[in-house]
């Protein structure tokens, strides 16, 4: 399993960072490795809502189907991975005076054809990477409100 943590200071107030990141369809707007996501079902908010994203990093494709388990707006929301791999994700929403300080966890569980736990493990510094530039990404688009 590859636990992977990012967080970025965002220069805005925590409740425009939980409108940005409630809108799940936009993700793929700051999220560089989300292609297209998917609903799957009438929810578009909420615990309970399902997605599949089609995810792009380099030559790999995969579609993750996650399900949403915490929406406790506006400080925290949690996902399920239930596709290709698995595992748990948070979103946390923090004051930080003058700003937000927003953090991303992923708790991921790669299968053993793509090398299990070593496949994680080799995994993390390129999720790392790419989760970093996502999160400077969401800052500028909600700066720039």
């Amino acid at each position: 399993m590859a636990r992977i943590s990012v967080s970025v200071h965002i220069a805005a107030d925590p409740s425009a960072v939980w409108e940005e990141v409630a809108t799940i369809e936009d993700h793929v707007e700051w999220m560089a490795d989300a292609h297209r996501i998917e609903f799957l079902g009438p929810a578009r908010r909420g615990v309970g809502t399902r997605i599949r994203v089609e995810t792009r990093i380099g030559p790999f494709r995969t579609a993750d189907i996650m399900e949403f388990t915490e929406w406790s707006e506006p400080t925290a929301m949690g996902v399920e991975h239930r596709g290709l791999f698995t595992g748990s994700g948070r979103f946390v929403i923090d004051a930080e005076p003058p700003g937000t300080r927003f953090t991303w966890t992923e708790e991921l569980r790669f299968p053993w054809y793509l090398g299990g736990a070593a496949g994680a493990l080799a995994a993390r510094p390129v999720l790392t990477w790419v989760w970093r530039r996502n999160l400077r990404r969401l800052a500028g688009r909600v700066s720039d409100r």
